[in-house]
Parts: structure tokens; sequence; C-alpha cells
């Protein structure tokens, strides 16, 4: 028998149109920019936007990341700056990432209250008392070996002690609600985190903080550009011991329900742009509970560096990226584009170009 199958032959069609019944027209929606403004499903709103912000000890300090063009380390001075401009724009949140002066096998300058993060919840909070400040809860900005907890001394390669990694996160937590935080955000990924966080947080009294699990944090390649940002690259091997594998998507939502089960009032999807199934499954799964998606580091400088090159139009791809990712259901978004993004929304009602 040959390899191929052959079917009958159909006789073309013979049919006109007259304008009536027969297809359905779906151009008269899209024939000019009103129309499709009009017909718009999904909208970006900048008040949905968290901006992060990278955070030195100093003063008068702006220094540019090379792998993230437009986006800079700060000291508490010029943050407060940064911040008001983001106010301006309709943009009142933030995401808070530290780099400290001296690192340390256990990172005990993560929740010292003298350190860029502290001091900058605090100016924030004076300066602005009405924006809304998280702050990213981890070790690994702060520890000598670019892990996001304590190494275990008994294991001939670096593995993280979970157990004992939770009270320094805890720690950390309680320095940053000490000094303002509204929002604290643990993004070690250490099983048991947001429960830890949530009984220090009320044993001292802060039983109105709020916390955002980073409970779907992938192992992603879209994370370079942040650690240069943050200078957080382990020293030695990586965090797949810790950090989700990107195949997992049940595993994804048995994380953000135990995050939840442990007191979590938000919970959070990372990276973003490569899990948009993962966001649109945690939105049909958990409908009552808040979603934060991250369009990370990697995600705003592809983009950036290819508009740079001449290759897309940032404002429309980071538009849409943006789009697709409220899209798929996500409540909130965490973007290095946000006070571009804020702009750009004024400028075309939502996105819509």
């Amino acid at each position: 028998m040959p390899y191929w199958v052959e079917f009958p032959k159909r006789e073309p069609l013979n049919m006109t149109f007259s304008g009536g019944s027969g297809f359905a027209r779906f151009r008269p929606l899209r024939r000019d920019r009103q129309t499709r403004l009009a017909n718009t499903e999904t909208k970006l709103d900048a008040s949905r936007f968290v901006y992060p912000m990278f955070l030195v000890n100093g003063v008068n300090i702006r220094q540019p990341i090379n792998a993230m063009p437009g986006i800079a380390r700060l000291s508490a001075d010029q943050a407060v700056r940064e911040a008001d401009n983001a106010i301006a724009k309709g943009v009142p949140r933030f995401l808070l990432f530290g780099l400290p002066d001296e690192k340390h096998p256990d990172g005990r300058n993560a929740w010292s209250s003298n350190e860029a993060v502290q001091r900058t919840i605090r100016a924030l909070k004076r300066e602005f008392p009405h924006a809304t400040v998280f702050t990213d809860v981890c070790l690994c900005e702060y520890t000598d070996h670019g892990h996001c907890g304590l190494l275990s001394t008994d294991q001939a390669e670096p593995t993280v002690d979970n157990d004992k990694t939770l009270p320094l996160l805890a720690r950390t937590a309680l320095s940053h609600t000490e000094a303002g935080a509204d929002f604290v955000a643990p993004s070690a990924m250490m099983d048991g985190q947001v429960a830890a966080i949530r009984d220090a947080l009320d044993a001292d009294g802060f039983n109105n903080t709020k916390i955002l699990g980073y409970s779907a944090k992938y192992a992603s390649a879209f994370y370079g550009p942040f650690r240069e940002a943050a200078d957080s690259a382990p020293a030695q091997g990586d965090r797949r011991t810790y950090q989700m594998q990107t195949a997992q998507r049940v595993e994804a939502m048995r994380e953000i329900e135990a995050d939840i089960s442990e007191g979590a009032d938000a919970v959070m999807v990372k990276p973003a742009l490569s899990y948009l199934d993962v966001i649109s499954a945690a939105t049909s799964k958990f409908p009552n509970a808040e979603i934060y998606a991250y369009n990370v580091s990697g995600e705003y400088s592809m983009i950036t560096a290819a508009a740079a090159n001449g290759w897309i139009e940032r404002k429309t791809a980071a538009l849409e990226v943006l789009l697709s990712i409220r899209r798929a259901g996500s409540d909130h978004i965490i973007t290095y584009f946000a006070l571009d993004a804020a702009d750009w929304l004024r400028e075309t009602e939502a996105g819509i170009l």
C-alpha cells in the first residue's frame, strides 16, 4: 500500500454573499480605534502595577544596572524621588530589594534596622503614608554564598537547611514590619515560610501586616538580569533544590494552596510570561485569592534589548505582554515597565493601540 491516503476531491465553493447571513462578521468591531476601545475585554490600570526598586546604603546614589537599561540601584533619598515620580504617574505601590555593604554566611544584615530596605521603608512611609510598600524577604542578597538560606555544614554539596532558615526569614520580615512595611513577601521558597512569618508577626502584635507569598516561584532562566542588579547569584550550585521545576503546574496549585492555608493574604506566580497557564489555573482554582504575577527582569530586558536593536517596538511589545498577563487572570502585576507603562496608558487608553 502507498504511504499516502487519497481523499476524494471536493468541488470548489460557488457561493456569493450579499453582506447578510452566511457567516459571522467580526471586522466591524475592529474598524477604528474608538470601536476597538469600546469592545475591549481586558484593560490595564496603572494602579494595579507594583514597581520594584533595588536599594543600596548611602546618600544621593543612583547606579544604572547594565543588564536592565532604565533601572538603577538607589539610595533611600533617591528612592523617595523615584516614588514621587511613580505616584504622580498613578503607581503608588513598591517592592523593595536591598543590597548590603557586607555579606555573611547567615545573611544577618537582612534584619538590621539600619540597612537600605529598612531605612527606605521609613523614608517612603514618612513622605508618602498612603503608598503601599512591599518588601522582599529572602537572604540571597545578604549571604556570602548567594543562597536563600543557611547552608547545611554536613553536606558535600551546598544544601539549604530549610528549618533553620525559617526563623531568619521571620526575623527579617519582622524588621521590615517594624520599619513600616505594608506587605512582606517571602521569596526564599522554604517550606513553611509563610506560617513562620505569620506566627512571628502575630506574636509581636503585627496582625494587620499582610503577607504576599512567592508561592509558585520557578527555577527560571529569566532571573539573570536580576542577579546582576541584586548581586545575588549563588557562588556555587543553583536553586533547583528549593525553587520549582519549570514542568510543574499541579504542584504550583499545591504550593499556592499551602501558602493560603498558612496565612498568606495574596499569592504570586513568578515569572509571568512563560507561566500564563499557571496564572490562569490559579485564578480558576482560587477565585477568592489575590493573584500577583511578576513580570521578571529577563522578560523586561529581552524586550528592551530587542527594541534597542530595532527588532521590535518597545511600547507595543511591553503593553502586549502586560495585557497577556492581565488577560491570563492576574489581579496585579509586578513589573519594571510600571512607570513607562503608566505613561503609555494615558496615551493609549488602557493599552489599546
